[in-house]
């Protein structure tokens, strides 16, 4: 039995329904798994999980409390992660800075956020409510990009900073996202990582992106559906210098290919983690 704690600081995949009979039937050496929790919330797809948390780390990456809401959390669905939560044990539990309902009308999307100094004060309640109704702290994942608002003040890193200075949360931070970005929106990848925190990077996400064509301009699109890029895996590395090497996990959502494929992205991240882990020792050594 896997003791609930930090996840290793290895790479793992999102596993998704289609690979959870071969994962259990083969038990590959992946170190650990992410599932979204909205597909485990009722008993029958639970027990599945139940299996899977046998042998490995598992850690639940939420679509749905809408923390960007304005108005009050959903606490039916807050109260139905908090089971899953006490029955899993998860290592980490992250969600997305973004919102999705509106008056009881549930979206499908994760929809941007202003960010200012109102849309701040409203997601950090929301993150301390969920904090204090979990019994944990969570990460919180910085979005894909494809839009600007004029009215923001602070910039998304920042906002991200000061979230994690008003809640104690974490970052998640979402590598493809940040690329995706900043090729949409004219953002600088590398300054964006510098200007997180490094102490608050919980987790990295890597995944693959979508080129589309709008009038005549290209248009990156964040849909978990290919390998990940090579200019991804650049920032990649360039993460993982800034902060060290941190659990990673490789989306894919759709698309699916077969199991193989994903744990040879993660075995690829894997290499990238050992060459930071290396740094890191001869950099102690040097010292």
């Amino acid at each position: 039995m896997i003791v609930p704690g930090a996840l290793p600081a290895g790479a793992g995949i999102g596993l998704r329904s289609r690979h959870v009979g071969e994962l259990l039937a083969r038990r590959p050496a992946v170190p650990w798994l992410e599932v979204h929790p909205e597909n485990y919330m009722s008993a029958a797809a639970c027990a599945s999980l139940d299996a899977v948390r046998r042998d490995y780390p598992v850690s639940l990456h939420g679509v749905g409390l809408s923390l960007g809401t304005a108005g009050d959390l959903d606490r039916r669905h807050l109260g139905r992660l908090r089971s899953l939560v006490d029955r899993v044990q998860p290592c980490l539990v992250s969600e997305h800075l973004s919102w999705s309902t509106i008056g009881g009308a549930y979206l499908n999307h994760l929809l941007p956020l202003p960010y200012t100094e109102e849309s701040l004060a409203v997601v950090a309640e929301h993150v301390r409510l969920a904090q204090d109704a979990l019994g944990r702290s969570i990460l919180i994942e910085n979005p894909a990009s494809y839009l600007r608002f004029r009215h923001s003040t602070l910039r998304e890193p920042e906002f991200l900073a000061e979230l994690a200075q008003r809640t104690g949360c974490g970052i998640l931070c979402d590598v493809n996202n940040i690329h995706v970005s900043a090729w949409n929106v004219g953002l600088d990848a590398e300054a964006y990582l510098d200007a997180l925190p490094a102490a608050t990077v919980g987790e990295i996400h890597l995944a693959g992106h979508a080129v589309n064509d709008a009038d005549g301009h290209a248009v990156l699109i964040d849909d978990h559906g290919s390998p990940v890029a090579p200019p991804v895996w650049a920032l990649y590395r360039k993460a993982l210098e800034r902060f060290g090497p941190v659990p990673t996990l490789i989306e894919w959502d759709t698309d699916l290919p077969e199991l193989d494929v994903l744990l040879g992205e993660a075995y690829t991240a894997g290499g990238f983690l050992a060459e930071a882990a290396a740094r890191r020792v001869g950099h102690v050594r040097a010292a």
